[in-house]
């Protein structure tokens, strides 16, 4: 290719950039732990002092913040194979019922959050949920944390209705086919890298949000480096960015 075809071609591709970044803004998509809630810090404490029971050959804090968004069953079996060890029978339902009694008793939303759906919902914004929790703890979450005032009704997708968890895009691919949305016309808000990663793969812009109690120092860049559009640190500053993507006035904005 010369070198006019190769501008030529760059030009194309930066002008469907800023057509995409212009689309008003019609569906927001939140994943749930560590975005909706601040479940994350209380299910890696419980993880981490279980699975350092059951796997004390390995740096288990360590190596759940490598494994942040993924699955617990995702999370069991990959360090069991890392580890001398093997898991005790039942260990999937062992864990499952200590972090749901953790939730239960001490979840709460993430700050800002009522504030933000509150805003999005009075101004007609569709709102949906993609999580790689099951269905069980996404609707236990938002009961515990008073989110279902505003979430009880709204479209919930989880790990449980598609082949491959996040980081694979499948269950973003499946929302975006049941909304009969185009992806330019979402935004994503995810913590994770899987979250991120997924989301970006299914061809949809992600705001990286770092706010949960479980982030670790440098997770922004990290979110921006796996395709995040932007990250913040606080609802109040991703409210803003969805009211400029709302009337389309976005495109002028660099990744920060």
């Amino acid at each position: 290719m010369n070198r006019a075809a190769e501008n030529l071609e760059a030009g194309d591709l930066e002008a469907r950039k800023d057509d995409e970044m212009s689309t008003p803004l019609q569906q927001v998509i939140f994943d749930c732990d560590g975005v909706l809630v601040d479940s994350e810090v209380l299910a890696e404490e419980e993880l981490s002092r279980q699975l350092g029971e059951w796997l004390p050959d390995l740096d288990t804090e360590a190596e759940l913040r490598a494994a942040l968004g993924m699955t617990t069953e995702a999370i069991l079996g990959h360090l069991e194979a890392m580890s001398a060890h093997t898991l005790p029978p039942q260990a999937m339902e062992r864990i499952d019922h200590a972090i749901e009694s953790r939730l239960a008793k001490e979840l709460a939303p993430i700050s800002g959050m009522a504030e933000l759906l509150g805003g999005l919902l009075a101004n007609g914004v569709a709102v949906a949920i993609v999580s790689n929790s099951a269905e069980r703890r996404v609707r236990a979450s938002l009961a515990a944390t008073g989110l279902d005032r505003w979430l009880g009704s709204v479209p919930l997708f989880t790990a449980e209705q598609v082949a491959r968890p996040k980081p694979a895009p499948d269950v973003y691919q499946l929302a975006l086919r049941q909304l009969g949305r185009d992806a330019q016309e979402c935004v994503v808000i995810e913590d994770s890298l899987a979250g991120v990663s997924a989301a970006v793969a299914a061809g949809l812009r992600v705001i990286g949000f770092t706010g949960a109690g479980h982030i670790p120092p440098g997770h922004a860049q990290r979110q921006l480096e796996a395709g995040a559009w932007q990250s913040r640190a606080s609802m109040e500053e991703v409210s803003g960015l969805i009211s400029q993507l709302r009337i389309g006035q976005a495109s002028d904005l660099s990744a920060t």
